[in-house]
């Protein structure tokens, strides 16, 4: 038992570190698309950790990507930091209900980047007050869906190699 407990929290702690590296090196060296559009390629860790660990996991999973990859870029608890945690925060909702609905990873995984871009919306309206900010939340949704397609893509291979 004592073991079994060691081994999830490795596997928590590698996740955690493979999510906060992938999140850095997105933002750094992957430029945005356009209005700041991102692959979220670390919401990959995420799909990954629910669907083989579960939802506690994947919720410290992605509490850790943003606390400390905020804090390696030096903007933690600034407005970068709260936008991010917004669209995280609906990002991880979402893939716990779509994880107990059974819903596909690619499915999940495009749900998930809608709400992301939902939330860091929200928070930026709420920030700045700036309610016409809404008006790019349709360009990011159809965004959403190819970049979702994406990366629930690599994250239903991953898993499938995984459980062989």
């Amino acid at each position: 038992m004592q073991g079994s407990k060691v081994r999830r929290l490795t596997y928590v702690t590698m996740l955690s570190a493979l999510a906060i590296v992938i999140n850095l090196v997105e933002s750094y060296f992957i430029p945005p698309i356009q209005f700041g559009i991102r692959f979220g390629l670390a919401n990959i860790i995420a799909l990954i950790t629910i669907e083989i660990l579960g939802t506690k996991e994947m919720i410290i999973v992605n509490a850790m990507r943003v606390t400390i990859g905020s804090l390696l870029r030096g903007v933690i608890f600034g407005t970068t930091f709260f936008i991010s945690f917004g669209g995280v925060l609906l990002s991880t909702i979402i893939i716990v209900i779509m994880h107990k609905i059974k819903a596909s990873l690619w499915f999940t995984s495009m749900m998930s980047a809608i709400f992301h871009s939902l939330g860091q919306v929200l928070v930026v309206m709420f920030i700045y007050r700036q309610e016409a900010v809404i008006a790019i939340l349709p360009l990011l949704a159809v965004s959403s869906i190819a970049t979702g397609i994406l990366t629930g893509f690599i994250a239903n291979e991953c898993v499938k190699r995984y459980k062989r």
